[in-house]
Parts: C-alpha cells; structure tokens; sequence
C-alpha cells in the first residue's frame, strides 16, 4: 500500500517534481513531464514516450542519452492529456522530427494521436510506434490490439539508440516497428496494487493462486491458476512466448525478467536462472538480458516474462550505450547542460462580450457543471469498485479530477462583469477536464464538452433546437473519437440511447425538460444492460467475463450525470425556460 503523501490528488505532480530534483544531471520539468537537461544535436530526432504514473522506471527513468529524448507524464494509471504530449514534444523537438511511441491503450491513443495532429499542423513532423507486446490480450492474428506492457523497453532503447547514432526518423520509426513485431511479453500477478489513497487494492488474487495475463495498469489477469514452484512458473512463461513467436525469428533473444513492484531481486534472479537454462535448451542464445525492475505497477506483487527475437540491426542498437536515471548500459562521454525555456506566459485571452441570452445560457451550463461535480462526488467510490471488477479502477478518481477542473475553469471563464457565452464557459471546461483527467474518459469528455459548447455559440436567442444540437455534437464527438459501437459495452451503449431517446421526443413536439427526461431514462436502462455485455475495446477487453454481470462504469457515469442535468433542467430558473422550448417550427424561443 502506498503511505507515503499528503494529498492522494498530488502524489503523480509531487513524486514527479522530487524525480527531477533526484536527477537534475539528466531531466528538467517541463509543463506535461520531463526532457532531457543536456544538450541535444541539432536534427536529432525526438523519442518522446510516456503514459500514466505509477510505472517507475517507466517512464520518465528513461529519458536520457540513447534512449528516450522526453517523457509525458500523465497522472496515476492514466494517460497524459493531449495538451501535456504537444508541451512536452513541443520542447523536446530538436529539428528532426518527433517519434511518438507508448503502449497500445485507448487514452494514450487519443491523447498522443491528438498531439501528433497538432505537431503536424505546425509543421513538427511526428509518426508514433505503437508497443503491442502483451500476447495474453489479443491472439496473433489481432496482434494490433494487444496493449503493451515491459516491451516498452525494447522498442524505447532501440528506436532511441537509432536515434542517437543520428538516423533519419523514416529509419528510427522503421527499427521501432521491427522491434515492437519481434517483442513478446507475458506477465503473472500474486497480488494487486492499490493507488494513493485507497484503502484496497484494485484486485485481490486468491491463496495460493496466481493471475496470469495481468495488464501494468492494476488490471487483474485473464484467469487465476494454483501457485506454482519457480521451475514451473519458468517453463509456464518460456512456453507461451515461444507459441507466439514472430515468423522471421532467429536464434538470438533479448530476455528481460521484470518485477513489477513487491517481488525482489533474489526472486527475479532465482528465476531468470530457470529461464535462461529453459531458452538455452531450446537452442536460443540469451543476449544482454535484464532482470530487475524495469517497468512497475506501483506494490503490485507480480512479474514478467519479456523476450526480443533480435537481428544483426536490432543487436547493434540493443546493445549500444544509454545513460538515464534508471537505465544505463556501456558508456557515453558527458554531455554539456542546455538552458530550457520557462513555460511561455499564458496569453491574455481576449474579452467576450456576450448576449444576454448567451451569458443566461452560460450561466447555465457553469450551473450543469456543478451538478455534475455533485453527483460524481456522491458516486465516485461506487464508479471506481465498479471500474475496478475488469479495469483499473480509476474511473471514479478520474471523473473527480476531470469534473473538478471544469468546474473551476468554468468558474474563472464567467467571472468577467458581463458573464460569459456557453461556447466560452464549456470550452474551457472541455479543455480543462482533459487536460486534468487525462485516459480515455478524460479525452472523450472534454472533447464532448467542448462541441456541445461550440454548438451553441453565443446567440442573441436559444431555441430548443439548440438543445438538440448540443445534444447531437456531444455524442457524435465520443462517437467519431472513440471509434465505439454500441454493443462494445462503453459509454457509448448508453450515450446513443440518450441521444436516440431524446431526438425522438424532441422531433415530435415534445419540450426539452420532458426530452430530457425520456433521454435520462433511457441512458439509465441501457447502461443497466451493459451488464450482459461483454467489453470489445479498452482495458476491459481481455477480462471479458469477469466483466459479464456488471454495467460499464462510463455508461453508469453517464446515465447518472444525464438524470442530475433532467431534474435540475427542469427547476433552474434559466433551465426552466430552456425546458419549456418546443421545436423551432412551433415559435417557442429560450
């Protein structure tokens, strides 16, 4: 158990500020993460990795000469919001072009995809490598849906030692793929982790059993299996990867025994004898290996099993010198320490003169945010158990600290005497619930947010078609931005319903108080259906029947933040207006 804090909300920003004080040599902080605090060649290109905090030495442990360029680094076992990447990537570019690469899971995805469109659009040119190593969360032939676990490593220190020996990033990101399609990973899990503040873990593994198929970010495994002798958890692990090797496999490997938190050093080594003996007698030469803690879950009781089938190329890169805070191999001759830019000052955003319709509405939407606020707070416990069952449990946590940030940002966006336009007030709310809540949700909401609120502007007058316009930006951004379907047990199962519902009666004459309250209903019985659904995408995905029997926390969240907005809709003075507006065609105006 994490003791060790004040602030469980702080403990991500804290410990990360102490990393750096520890290893000024190597990192400075930057807005988002950390870079490398020596020199950099001109036309270099950038490795910029990261993910979610509680992983050490992952990520930031890695940043420095012949490996990674830069870190972003988001809060507990949560992606780093899109805003984070750019800032980072953004001080990071040394003129030749960035390489984004982290683990296959669905924040990071939006979050890092979304910075590489920005970077882009600027005229940074930036690809990302995607590490997909974890047999036990897809089969072969989806080998583009396994997530990505201690084979992060591999791809980081090839991909950064091209980058180093001053390749171009057309070659840096083709040895990254290679590395990644050669890399295999199996992981075991004898306890779970529990974040800061929690008082227990994300999952408990029965006695004298073991989870196999555990996923980094306090996942439980895909089955539990009575505990095993060292010399049969060894030939458990060699076996599987080598099932699941790559076609053009050679003869040498990479082998890479990593704890994940609470086995020690005497463990890992007793076992990585086991597996050596193992490789060897299946006629595999065992190269540089590492055993040791290289990719954690915070006290996670576990480990991992790692191998990289190599070719000459790829040993050469293997093989050559890095030096950062927590991984270090051969030598590198001192660099000289560079002068980084302080964050660049915020600039003055420019005064809005709002409508006295807009401000009204505005107020309103600051009001719905609030009461969003409420009703996560009451149900944030409850939301992160929920979570916890086939996920990592941070559901709860991360919709306080998206919702909370909003709330402020919006607070701070209406303070102007005149007040401020609902497409000002959720703007800034959509960016600030993304930035702060990083993952998967974090991104969706505060994209949602944001196009509710560019779809109604600021207007002399609100009709009720302006509701559903809201409506209908809202979910077509998580709908175009997570790629979910309904039926892949998601917020979405019970977000197109909300929609679907709410058009329904809004087409037919109905008012927006009364299609709202059809929408919450039926946002309500479609995230109770998710129970007999079986997850299709996110982290849930490989524990697919632990999940059958409970609801999709985000498809939950959803519903009960849909109900809170129909009901106080119906009773705020401004809401009331709103709520009595018919369709446009009939006259009625907000």
């Amino acid at each position: 158990m994490t003791q060790i804090f004040d602030n469980p909300a702080d403990f991500a920003d804290e410990a990360l500020d102490g990393f750096v004080a520890a290893n000024r040599g190597y990192v400075a902080r930057v807005d988002g993460g950390v870079v490398r605090s020596t020199e950099v060649p001109a036309g270099q290109v950038a490795l910029v990795v990261g993910g979610g905090s509680g992983h050490y030495p992952a990520f930031a442990g890695l940043v420095g000469p012949g490996l990674a360029t830069a870190s972003a680094c988001g809060n507990m076992f949560a992606s780093p919001a899109a805003g984070q990447v750019y800032r980072v990537a953004k001080a990071a570019n040394a003129g030749g072009g960035v390489l984004l690469s982290y683990g296959n899971y669905a924040g990071d995805v939006l979050h890092f995809g979304q910075a590489q469109l920005r970077l882009n659009a600027e005229g940074i040119e930036t690809r990302t490598v995607l590490v997909t190593d974890d047999i036990a969360s897809a089969p072969l032939d989806q080998i583009e849906k396994r997530r990505g676990i201690a084979g992060d490593l591999t791809v980081f220190k090839i991909a950064g030692a091209a980058a180093e020996a001053g390749l171009s990033l057309d070659d840096v990101e083709r040895l990254a793929i290679r590395t990644n399609y050669r890399t295999r990973s199996l992981g075991v899990a004898f306890d779970g982790c529990t974040l800061p503040g929690a008082d227990a873990p994300l999952f408990t593994v029965p006695a004298g059993h073991m989870s196999l198929g555990l996923g980094i970010h306090g996942e439980p495994g895909i089955s539990d299996h009575p505990m095993p002798t060292a010399s049969e958890l060894a030939e458990l692990l060699v076996s599987r990867l080598l099932a699941d090797k790559p076609d053009d496999a050679g003869t040498r490997v990479v082998a890479i025994v990593n704890g994940l938190g609470t086995v020690k050093y005497d463990e890992l080594f007793l076992l990585f004898g086991k597996i050596e003996k193992l490789l060897t007698a299946a006629g595999l030469t065992v190269v540089e290996p590492e055993c040791g803690e290289l990719v954690t879950s915070l006290d996670m009781s576990g480990l991992s099993l790692t191998l990289l089938w190599l070719d000459e190329e790829l040993e050469q890169y293997w093989a050559a010198p890095a030096d950062t805070p927590a991984f270090r191999k051969g030598n590198l001759a001192p660099r000289a320490r560079r002068e980084l830019a302080g964050p660049e000052a915020a600039e003055t955003a420019d005064v809005e003169r709002p409508t006295a319709a807009a401000a009204a509405l505005g107020r309103l939407a600051a009001d719905l945010l609030g009461q969003t606020q409420n009703v996560i707070i009451e149900h944030e416990e409850e939301l992160g158990r929920l979570d916890a069952i086939a996920g990592d449990g941070d559901h709860g946590i991360g919709m306080r600290r998206g919702v909370d940030a909003a709330v402020t940002a919006a607070e701070q966006a209406a303070a102007n005497d005149g007040g401020a336009s609902p497409s000002r007030i959720l703007t800034a709310a959509g960016e600030a619930w993304s930035e702060r809540a990083g993952g998967t949700s974090g991104a969706l909401w505060g994209s949602a947010i944001i196009a509710a609120g560019l779809a109604l502007g600021s207007q002399d007058s609100y009709s009720g078609e302006d509701a559903a316009a809201a409506v209908t930006a809202f979910v077509d951004a998580i709908t175009e931005l997570g790629k979910a379907e309904l039926g892949d047990k998601t917020m979405v199962d019970a977000l197109v319903p909300f929609r679907n519902a709410f058009l329904t009666a809004f087409d037919a004459g109905t008012p927006v108080a009364a299609s709202l309250a059809a929408a919450a209903e039926a946002a309500t019985a479609a995230a109770e259906a998710t129970s007999g659904l079986r997850p299709l995408k996110g982290r849930a995905r490989p524990l697919a029947e632990k999940s059958l029997g409970h609801p999709d926390p985000g498809a939950v969240s959803f519903a009960l933040i849909a109900t809170r907005i129909s009901a106080h809709t119906d009773t705020s003075s401004t809401g009331t207006r709103l709520a009595t507006s018919e369709p446009a065609e009939q006259g009625a105006q907000a």
